[in-house]
C-alpha cells in the first residue's frame, strides 16, 4: 500500500493561540480546494460560519461548489487559528479517509509545531483517531467527546508546555450528527475567540 504525505503546508498565523488537528485530507479528487477540510461535503467550514457569523454559508462558494478561501484564511489568521494534521505520512487501507481505514505511518512532530506556535495553549483534535494520536503523543487520557483536558506535554529537551487538549466530533458527513449539533458543540472552544479583533 502506498505511503501518503500529508499534501498541505500547516496554517500557522503568528498570533495563534489555538491549533485544530485533524487526521489527513481526503484522497484530490475530492478536494474543492488546496486547504484544510477540502472536501465540500465536509462541514467544518460551516460550523465556523455557523459559531461565528450565524450563517452555515457564510465561508460557502456555493456557485463553484468551494469554499471562499481567501476569506477563510484572513478571517483564521485575524482570530489567531491554526491548522494541521495529526498526520505527516499515512497510508489507507481501503483507499478513503475514514480514520477506521487510515494508519498513521509518521505522527505530527508536536514538538517542532509548538515551538513555531509559542501562544498556542488550545489543541482541538477532531475526530477520535486524532484525539488519541494527541493524546499519546502528549502523555495523557483522552477527553470525553465535547470535553478537554489539561495536559503537560514535554518535549525531547525536557522543556514543559501546558496545554489543554479537546476532543470534538468529527466535521465529516459521515459522523452520524446534524450541522446544529456539531457546531454546538465547538461552541465551546470558538467562543472564547469571538472577541479577538
Amino acid at each position: 500500500m502506498q505511503v501518503e504525505s500529508h499534501p498541505f503546508e500547516p496554517f500557522f498565523p503568528a498570533n495563534a493561540t489555538v491549533l485544530f488537528c485533524g487526521t489527513f485530507p481526503a484522497r484530490p479528487e475530492k478536494w474543492s480546494m488546496e486547504f484544510y477540510y477540502p472536501n465540500f461535503q465536509n462541514d467544518m467550514w460551516r460550523v465556523f460560519g455557523v459559531v461565528f457569523f450565524n450563517d452555515k454559508d457564510y465561508f460557502v462558494d456555493a456557485e463553484r461548489k468551494t469554499y471562499r478561501l481567501a476569506a477563510l484564511k484572513a478571517f483564521l489568521a485575524e482570530k489567531g487559528i491554526a491548522f494541521s494534521d495529526t498526520g505527516s505520512e499515512i497510508v489507507r487501507k481501503r483507499g478513503n479517509a475514514s480514520d477506521k481505514d487510515l494508519e498513521i505511518k509518521k505522527p505530527i512532530d508536536l514538538a517542532g509545531v509548538l515551538e513555531q506556535l509559542p501562544a498556542v495553549s488550545d489543541i482541538v483534535a477532531t475526530g477520535k483517531l486524532a484525539t488519541e494520536v494527541l493524546a499519546e503523543i502528549i502523555g495523557c487520557e483522552p477527553p470525553a467527546m465535547g470535553r478537554s483536558a489539561e495536559c503537560v506535554f514535554r518535549d525531547a529537551a525536557g522543556n514543559e508546555r501546558q496545554i489543554r487538549l479537546w476532543r470534538m466530533p468529527s466535521t465529516s458527513r459521515a459522523y452520524p450528527a446534524s450541522l446544529s449539533s456539531k457546531a454546538d458543540a465547538y461552541r465551546t472552544v470558538l467562543d472564547r475567540l469571538k472577541s479577538v479583533d
